[in-house]
């Protein structure tokens, strides 16, 4: 969506910042032996407690209230009752509604102690993303932000999940324009300023080709390799965007 006023603009901001404290609750409760279900009720119970609401529950009533993909689960995991090991790659995805508003962030979170090639796949989406912002900024176009993603990661030896992409936000979780991974020519929406997106690199260790789980939820990667999941909500100035899930 554009913003169209200042009190659009704090509407977010309240709203990111419930994402953004979700997802830090969340996170430090990440370690061996805890659930993905003990840590979705953390992450529910942040929402509760500031007025907000599971934006994927409201849209498209997915069972949970935050979405939690382990290793080889690129997206959409249901949380549940699989016990994390040590090791693992945890996505941890929070979408919230507040007022009317949405914002969308996630995170990779390796569960201690991590073996090396965890930690590099993580540290590359999030450099990815950290790429993408030197591009995301009013008078470029869409695909700036995709070339920058798939340069970074294929720098480091990894792949973009094609098939998976940012969007615009705001009054639903899913708007236009989409915002791919990679450099699509076919991407050229202008980057405006007040435009809300969402940037995600979403990165897999091997080729990104993906299948849905018999869950009718959750996307994992064709060949087994793991992934790594770095987003947040962000609003395109004319210079540095602002980062509404940051803090």
């Amino acid at each position: 969506m554009p913003i169209g006023s200042h009190e659009e603009l704090e509407a977010l901001k309240r709203v990111g910042r419930v994402v953004r404290l979700a997802l830090d609750a969340m996170e430090r409760e990440v370690r061996p032996g805890i659930t993905t279900g003990e840590l979705d009720r953390v992450g529910a119970r942040v929402l509760e407690e500031h007025g907000a609401r599971s934006a994927p529950q409201v849209v498209y009533g997915f069972p949970a209230a935050i979405c939690i993909s382990v290793n080889d689960e690129a997206v959409h995991g249901i949380p549940g009752g699989r016990v994390l090991q040590p090791g693992d790659l945890v996505k941890l995805d929070v979408t919230a509604e507040l007022d009317g508003f949405m914002a969308d962030a996630a995170v990779t979170v390796p569960v201690a102690p991590a073996p090396d090639a965890a930690r590099r796949l993580a540290a590359c989406a999030r450099v990815a993303f950290e790429q993408a912002m030197k591009v995301a900024r009013a008078g470029n176009r869409v695909n700036e932000i995709g070339r920058a993603v798939e340069a970074e990661v294929q720098r480091r030896g990894f792949a973009v999940m094609r098939d998976l992409a940012g969007h615009g936000i705001g009054r639903t979780i899913h708007e236009e324009p989409s915002v791919p991974n990679y450099y699509d020519w076919r991407a050229r929406t202008p980057l405006t300023e007040g435009m809300v997106i969402t940037v995600e690199p979403i990165v897999a260790q091997r080729s990104g080709r993906y299948v849905d789980d018999e869950d009718g939820w959750t996307v994992r990667t064709e060949d087994g390799g793991w992934v790594a999941h770095h987003e947040h909500t962000l609003v395109i100035t004319q210079g540095d965007p602002v980062l509404l899930t940051a803090a």
